[in-house]
């Protein structure tokens, strides 16, 4: 049977984001649902009024059947990346980041907050709490829950029920020809002095039951979002007014019985009144809160696609790299790497003062020295001067034998991390100004690695971040940070504890026990020995053991001086367990040990070429997409990364400069960031070009990239053409040609 993938539906260029979410109809494997226990638990769980998976089925225009496995899923404590990479035929083949739309909604337990501060003061009943309960957004609870909040002032329709007229106005809608209005008139007292005041406050009551009826606001939102009256400034016609209030007349607050012209007068006062005065601000609000949501949405998005952008650029292998933070009066700080990104030598050459010559001597000499022949220089201060006087040495054939190129690196963000609790501790005996240079460095030769240690919004992506909400930004940017780290996976002997701690299923405490047991005991020799850390119980196992990799080659260079671990382990608070001392192929490979048996049951890639994949699957009880997953495991050579095939660094040996840019000119460059009116692109004269959005055209992208999701991010590789350049302003123009693959 084939297996039906996602379709690739055609998509405008300029389409919601929402929309790109939708999933095929056709469900992949065998999906599963919430059994009826579990559905009940759920809902008395949310103790709300609607049902969760249709609610997130509507707002995120997910199947109910994805929705239903993504909330099995999450209650299971299952993390993303899992879901993404080994559940996918649960989830439909649906990405990261539309699966971290489908999360469960918060407004449960906001409401039930309230409930409880309503009921505690008093003011809590039947109607109330099962209005509360139907409320669909946290604006709709808000416009509930505000006039009984400590210290808001009496509401017109409370202080009119505190005299005693909320009777009058029950009996207008059931049994109007009872109603006596003139005998609730109570001269001298205040409120209920004359027929006017009485009149009066029965329609504010009614207004207050008009404007909280949950079917009443639900034709009122429903009306005014079919007319799309999204917009900046928010303009509601007078339409839909007229149609809320013809159908509140004349159906839902109609009187049970035929009452008295002045009596349907009050009515329809009373829903003229709810209309002005309490729906319409909530109306208001609501479309202000959704445009501001979306806004924000988009921000997010941008900052997280050029965030896992910049984060899988392929590092460089095999080469011994000089990271150099440029600088003018306090010199350019030197850090020589090894291949292995370990610190050779730090120093500090003042290139850009008098005695140049010397300075060029020391630096040959440092690069001679250790064979380096790849140089990462910071793109702040000073930089220019420092890359023209490199290219200048380069253009001479001092370092001649070796094969010198530089690259220029985004440095945001070293600044800030050289002076972190993390780098002192990494780097205690080096000053601040190296360790900056030391990170420069690194973040070419393993950009993973680097920029985890970094807060994201300090490396030098997305727009507007000062301008949403942090929790939001900080769960979108881990949660993306997670996902690239466990998909490139992780070598669990040699890898820093900071880039441990965001492997999904672990975390600060669970990475902290892996490095105290590794000092203490040794490398890891395969998978199974994690279960004899402290704290990695069977979940953590589960959501860690296929993104951790168990490198033999690495295997050689770890401490062969630990003690040797027994099979048997015993650990407090742990039965004791068999866990077996010797290598697992497979432990190097993305297989999860989940799937071991089907890897080893046959030579599966033999089987493959004979049968199709389908039956294959069939024959060894799995699914499609598992036994693809470990062929890939098992047909990559060792060490593979995934990153192999992603964009490097540009190096180079000449440097040009703004002024030698003619109109018209075509150039190729690599994107630096993006935004939501263009792309920024390196060009190699100091400053960024920009693309405006409005030269992104879809038949300039390729296939792949067509979608929004797929927007151009740093890192890509583009041709363009130079159409305007004011070297005043420092601004270039340009216009986009093609993507290069």
């Amino acid at each position: 049977m084939a297996v039906k993938k996602e379709e690739n539906e055609d998509f405008t260029f300029d389409e919601s984001y929402v929309k790109r979410q939708k999933t095929s109809g056709a469900p992949d494997g065998q999906p599963s649902a919430l059994s009826s226990p579990a559905a009940r638990a759920l809902r008395n769980e949310l103790n709300m009024n609607w049902d969760l998976i249709e609610l997130l089925s509507t707002m995120t225009v997910v199947e109910r059947w994805v929705c239903v496995n993504i909330v099995k899923l999450l209650r299971e404590e299952n993390t993303v990346p899992f879901m993404v990479r080994y559940r996918k035929d649960m989830i439909n083949h649906m990405d990261a980041d539309a699966v971290r739309d489908v999360q469960l909604v918060h407004l449960s337990k906001k409401t039930q907050s309230v409930i409880q501060t309503l009921r505690k003061d008093g003011f809590l009943n039947a109607e109330l709490e099962n209005n509360l309960q139907s409320c669909r957004s946290l604006d709709e609870l808000d416009h509930m829950y505000s006039p009984y909040k400590k210290g808001s002032k009496l509401s017109k329709a409370r202080r009119a029920r505190d005299l005693g007229l909320e009777e009058a106005a029950v009996i207008l809608l059931n049994r109007p020809n009872d109603l006596v209005i003139q005998s609730w008139v109570k001269p001298g007292s205040e409120g209920l002095s004359s027929l006017e005041e009485v009149t009066t406050g029965v329609k504010h009551i009614l207004a207050d039951m008009i404007a909280k009826d949950p079917e009443s606001l639900t034709l009122a939102i429903y009306r005014g979002e079919s007319l799309k009256i999204l917009t900046v400034k928010v303009n509601i016609p007078d339409s839909v007014k007229s149609d809320f209030t013809r159908w509140c007349i004349n159906c839902r607050w109609r009187p049970k019985m035929l009452g008295r012209p002045s009596d349907t007068k009050i009515i329809g006062d009373a829903v003229e009144d709810a209309y002005k005065r309490l729906i319409l601000p909530l109306l208001t609000r609501s479309y202000r809160t959704k445009l501001s949501a979306t806004a924000e949405k988009e921000s997010i998005d941008m900052f997280v696609r050029n965030l896992r952008q910049r984060l899988l650029v392929s590092p460089i292998r095999g080469s011994v790299i000089m990271g150099v933070d440029p600088g003018f009066t306090h010199g350019c700080k030197i850090a020589v790497l090894s291949p292995t990104s370990h610190i050779l030598h730090t120093d500090v050459l003042y290139l850009h003062r008098p005695g140049q010559r010397t300075e060029a001597d020391r630096l040959r000499h440092l690069v001679l020295k250790y064979s380096c022949n790849k140089v990462v220089i910071g793109n702040g201060t000073a930089c220019r001067e420092t890359e023209a006087f490199f290219a200048d040495l380069i253009s001479r054939g001092l370092f001649q034998p070796l094969d010198v190129s530089y690259c220029i690196t985004n440095e945001a963000g070293s600044s800030i991390y050289s002076v972190s609790p993390e780098a002192v501790k990494e780097m205690p005996e080096l000053d601040p100004n190296l360790r900056s240079a030391v990170s420069i460095g690194r973040r070419v030769q393993d950009p993973l690695a680097e920029l985890v240690k970094i807060d994201p919004k300090h490396i030098g992506i997305g727009t507007y971040q000062h301008d949403v909400q942090p929790g939001a930004l900080k769960a979108a940017l881990d949660g993306v940070v997670q996902e690239c780290v466990s998909f490139v996976g992780v070598d669990i002997n040699i890898c820093s504890e900071t880039l441990m701690r965001h492997v999904s299923g672990l975390n600060a405490g669970r990475a902290r026990s892996i490095v105290e047991w590794r000092e203490k005991n040794g490398p890891f020799f395969n998978r199974e020995q994690l279960r004899l850390v402290k704290g990695m119980g069977p979940k953590s196992f589960q959501q860690c053991a296929g993104f951790i990799r168990i490198n033999p080659h690495n295997l050689h260079s770890c401490d062969s001086a630990a003690p040797e671990k027994p099979a048997v382990k015993k650990s407090k608070g742990k039965a004791a367990t068999n866990i077996p001392s010797t290598p697992n192929p497979l432990d190097q490979t993305s297989i999860h040990p989940e799937s071991y048996h089907v890897g080893l049951r046959r030579c599966v890639e033999t089987q493959v070429q004979a049968s199709c994949l389908e039956h294959l699957a069939r024959t060894l009880d799995t699914i499609p997409e598992t036994l693809q997953l470990i062929v890939e495991g098992l047909t990559q050579p060792p060490g593979f990364d995934i990153r192999q095939g992603f964009e490097q660094a540009d190096f180079k040996r000449g440097v040009v400069s703004m002024r030698d840019l003619q109109v018209g000119a075509v150039l190729t460059g690599r994107v630096e960031n993006t935004a939501l009116f263009g792309a920024f692109v390196d060009i190699g004269v100091g400053k960024s070009g920009l693309i405006h959005k409005s030269n992104i055209t879809a038949d300039r992208l390729p296939p792949s990239k067509r979608g929004r999701s797929l927007f151009l991010g740093p890192g890509e590789r583009v041709e363009v053409r130079v159409l305007n350049v004011d070297p005043q302003r420092g601004r270039i123009g340009l216009d986009l040609l093609r993507v290069l693959q």
